[in-house]
């Protein structure tokens, strides 16, 4: 599983695939102001696909100063200089488009899919958010949308089953210092503390052409789409260079054993490592060895977990890639009467059997074939997250090649067996991992182990 590039495999891992190269032609330009375009021609059907990366997102702010990245994937929505509130999603829908954003800790992605013959119109409400969305940005909207968030927060967070787990995970993993510390949706005390002046400096310092890159799919004539976004980006400022995220080192000198109360019915068992970053040495092995792991009925800690042994009702593994770091996870709920104890004991021993004993090479090539399907599937679209325009503006963002499919495939059809022992032995560390058991309120004895108790804040 990925926070921003999910699966990058497309071909059987047959001797005669491994010569065939993917191609996925683009041509790219900056504007003078300093916009990134990228375009891909892909006439399959009368659609095109506009996918607008702004190279922001929880990890640019800081401590004091979090949410204001997921807080402007509300407010773009609000209204800007020429399209009043509430127009933006009428007049899409009117042509037959669709449209949504999504805020990571590395960036902050908005997309509109519309037919071929309404590409204009997504450039116009596009580009009229970016250049001009302070004229319609009241401190009244500022103060309404960052009530909207802060009840998200309570229904995806502090109200939800289990809820606050990944929040006090990231919170033990990285340093105070570090940006993944905290969660993208920021915190209770520094929403309600920002003030509208500090919204709208955010908003001028990082949503400008020179920090943002336009990728276009589908359905286009090349010449003719450069001249529109010329006409409808071109005159906006393209604001300072935006410097690279300053990221302290993180990393782990202990096992940190940690256990919560929640108004949950079963325990559930978190256990989390820091991970080599995306696209690092390492990366793509941990996707293998999550696979291995947890990846379907066949996997090994699903076929003793819940099959065999029956003591778990669910378990879940994946290396969740980031750009200053990445976190390699285990999750297993356990089934009514089993203690999460006796869970961990049976992760631990295929953990250890991982370590001395590589995966066999028949493991390897499903956990490959695997990622190829679910990978085929997202690029049948050109747009969406995760689709083609989408892709190609994630490959610029993190390699500055759009075109990086094939540099991807080679990472993992180049993974030997004992390529993944090594990785889970310096990576899935005992002395360098969280290990967080969330129980029932009132049954602290179905915790693993030992474990200092936290409570959500």
């Amino acid at each position: 599983m990925k926070q921003v590039l999910l699966l990058f495999l497309l071909l059987p891992i047959s001797a005669a695939a491994q010569e065939t190269k993917l191609s996925v032609p683009y041509s790219i330009t900056t504007l003078p102001n300093g916009l990134t375009m990228i375009l891909h021609e892909d006439h399959t059907t009368p659609t095109i696909a506009v996918n607008l990366w702004y190279h922001v997102g929880s990890g640019s702010e800081k401590p004091g100063r979090t949410g204001f990245a997921h807080l402007f994937e509300h407010l773009m929505f609000e209204g800007s200089g020429h399209v009043p509130e509430g127009k933006f999603d009428e007049l899409l829908e009117k042509a037959g488009g669709e449209n949504n954003g999504s805020t990571s800790t590395d960036r902050t992605n908005y997309w509109i899919n519309v037919p071929s013959n309404a590409l204009e119109l997504a450039l116009y409400l596009e580009s009229d958010r970016m250049g001009y969305l302070p004229d319609a940005m009241t401190k009244d909207k500022v103060d309404g949308q960052r009530d909207v968030v802060k009840n998200e927060r309570r229904q995806s967070y502090e109200n939800r089953p289990y809820g606050m787990a990944g929040i006090i995970l990231d919170e033990n993993l990285f340093p105070p210092t570090h940006p993944y510390h905290w969660p993208t949706i920021g915190s209770m005390e520094d929403l309600a503390a920002a003030s509208y002046e500090d919204v709208l400096e955010f908003f001028k310092k990082y949503y400008v052409p020179r920090n943002a890159s336009l990728s276009i799919a589908g359905d286009i004539d090349p010449r003719l789409v450069r001249a529109l976004v010329e006409k409808w980006f071109g005159e906006i400022p393209g604001g300072a260079a935006v410097a690279p995220v300053d990221a302290p080192p993180a990393f782990l000198a202990e096992e940190k054993r940690l256990m919560m109360e929640d108004k949950v019915s079963l325990p559930r068992l978190y256990m989390a490592w820091l991970s080599p970053r995306m696209f690092a040495p390492g990366d793509a092995e941990l996707d293998l060895l999550a696979n291995i792991l947890a990846g379907g009925k066949n996997s090994r800690l699903y076929k003793r977990l819940v099959y065999d042994l029956q003591i778990a009702q669910d378990i879940t593994s994946y290396q969740s890639s980031s750009a200053l770091a990445s976190t390699y996870m285990i999750i297993a709920t356990a089934r009514a009467g089993k203690t999460l104890g006796e869970i961990e004991r049976v992760i631990q021993e295929e953990l250890d059997r991982i370590v001395k004993e590589p995966p066999t090479r028949r493991e390897v090539d499903r956990a490959v074939n695997q990622f190829e399907s679910s990978y085929l599937s997202r690029l049948e679209s050109v747009g969406g997250f995760g689709g083609k325009a989408d892709q190609l503006n994630a490959y610029y963002v993190m390699t500055g090649n759009p075109d990086y499919f094939n540099e991807d495939l080679a990472r993992y059809r180049a993974i030997d067996p004992q390529d993944i022992s090594g990785y889970a032995a310096t990576t899935l560390r005992n002395d360098a991992r969280v290990v967080l058991s969330v129980v029932p309120n009132g049954k602290k004895e179905l915790a693993s182990g030992s474990a200092k108790e936290v409570k959500p804040q």
